[in-house]
């Protein structure tokens, strides 16, 4: 049996669009533009930044680290 198609719209008005999320996005954002600026974009293609300390908030060079995608999403 198929799976309801997501409601898009929905998931935005409901979760990602309030502020605290607009916020942490942005965090995300912001360090991942740090580390492209730093390491240059081939060095961090198909890789996750990753927060050390779990804060989304706390964008420092020292707080930040390039691994693997499948590392990342376990770790937290």
């Amino acid at each position: 049996m198929a799976d309801a198609p997501r409601d898009y719209k929905k998931e935005y008005r409901e979760y990602q669009g309030k502020p605290e999320q607009i916020k942490h996005r942005s965090s995300r954002n912001h360090a991942r533009l740090m580390m492209k600026k730093k390491y240059g974009k081939k060095k961090i293609a198909g890789k996750d930044i990753d927060h050390k300390d779990g804060n989304p908030m706390r964008s420092t060079y020292k707080n930040l680290a390039i691994t693997s995608v499948h590392y990342n999403r376990a770790k937290h």
